[in-house]
């Protein structure tokens, strides 16, 4: 057992796409080598990318994961309390009082 993490041959797609991206900004007078090296570089760069991506894409399933057990154990607490809990709504005096007196004053007007 090795603590040594084994370094993974890119993938051909990888090294396309670093070798593309290195030609279209390939200058005159540039050898071969040098476009080579610029090539390794953005292709270090792609598997970077890849590798932090992968890493952020598991840390948002292990929220989700966290959060959707939190939920269910939320709602199974919240189905407990509902049960136990009686909400009674009560509604105010004043909007009900306000809207017959604008009916009233309408129809007095409309009778007037």
């Amino acid at each position: 057992m090795s603590n040594s993490k084994q370094h993974q041959a890119p993938s051909q797609e990888t090294q396309d796409e670093a070798m593309k991206i290195a030609r279209a900004t390939q200058k005159t007078g540039q050898t071969k080598e040098q476009t080579k090296l610029i090539a390794q570089g953005v292709q270090k760069g792609i598997e970077l990318y890849k590798k932090q991506q992968k890493s952020k894409a598991r840390e948002r399933d292990k929220l989700k994961k966290k959060q959707t057990k939190s939920s269910n154990k939320s709602e199974a607490t919240q189905e407990e309390t509902s049960i136990t809990s009686h909400i009674e709504y009560k509604q105010h005096w004043l909007p009900w009082a306000l809207l017959f007196a604008s009916w009233g004053g309408f129809a007095f007007y409309l009778l007037r």
